[in-house]
């Protein structure tokens, strides 16, 4: 379809976000809109200069015969800062506290816009990482998981307690529960994962890290690679992890014999402040 420069720059866009991590080459768009590669080339320097401008993420141009354009989600620093600080505004209510140490966040995963911000944010921490699937532990980090697998163009698996005879063969293990060193059972679908595969693990809430550790161990059973793991809220803990190089958007701590509960950074923001990462300075601010 032949379009104006506008629309044409406005379809283009809609296309970017809507493909994320895939390579379009420029003879798709040529034909597409019935125009000159040269034409499409402008087109995709302007929305690469208004991406990274506005913190929407990145536009990366990949040479050669086989090459094209990719939308890379990513956002910025700054971005982050606001969004995180939203979030503890509203997560600091004691009544959020639940026996055990846990907090009550489903009205928060319940709201899609956070959720995919959130997935965005956490996509962006692994935005140099190929991830060929996305794992969560079922059920509160099911809405987590699409959320973030959206952005990295990637299928969710989902790891259950127990078998479904819908699913087929399955692969179980046991795992002790960190918090409460119980020994519990993960089940995942043979299918679901193939060797070699690079596996971005997520959950919605960590204690001491027990069944991040499960998932990690299920993972090595097909044969396949933690790329990353992500955590939108860690309890602050004396004990140490059972698991370590992970990602926390947010850390809660229970002050002993008070009764309120108190919400931080987690360690998320060294993406974007740490030497060497988060991409360029501009995409840290």
């Amino acid at each position: 379809m032949k379009l104006r420069r506008s629309s044409r720059l406005v379809d283009m866009t809609v296309y970017l976000l809507r493909h994320p991590h895939q390579i379009i080459s420029l003879s798709y768009f040529s034909d597409r809109y019935e125009s000159a590669k040269s034409s499409i080339s402008e087109d995709l320097t302007i929305i690469k200069e208004n991406f990274e401008t506005q913190g929407v993420g990145r536009l990366q141009t990949l040479p050669g015969a086989a090459g094209g354009v990719s939308y890379l989600p990513f956002m910025n620093g700054r971005e982050a800062e606001n969004f995180l600080a939203e979030l503890k505004e509203q997560m600091t209510d004691t009544n959020r506290l639940l026996p055990g140490g846990y907090l009550y966040m489903t009205d928060i995963l319940g709201r899609p816009d956070v959720v995919n911000a959130i997935g965005r944010l956490i996509a962006s921490v692994f935005v140099d990482e190929k991830i060929d699937a996305v794992m969560t532990m079922e059920t509160k980090g099911i809405p987590l998981a699409y959320a973030v697998a959206f952005q990295c163009s990637a299928p969710v698996v989902v790891v259950r307690r127990s078998s479904k005879v819908t699913e087929g063969s399955t692969v179980s293990i046991n795992y002790i529960s960190g918090s409460s060193k119980r020994i519990q059972t993960m089940v995942l679908p043979r299918r679901s994962l193939k060797k070699g595969a690079r596996v971005l693990i997520v959950d919605d809430f960590m204690k001491a890290g027990g069944t991040m550790k499960g998932m990690i161990n299920l993972t090595g059973e097909f044969g396949a690679t933690v790329a990353g793991m992500a955590v939108f809220v860690e309890k602050e803990d004396e004990q140490p992890k059972l698991v370590g190089n992970y990602t926390s958007l947010l850390r809660l701590s229970i002050p002993e014999q008070e009764n309120r509960l108190s919400m931080e950074n987690g360690n998320v923001m060294d993406f974007f402040t740490g030497p060497g990462t988060g991409g360029s300075l501009e995409n840290r601010r």
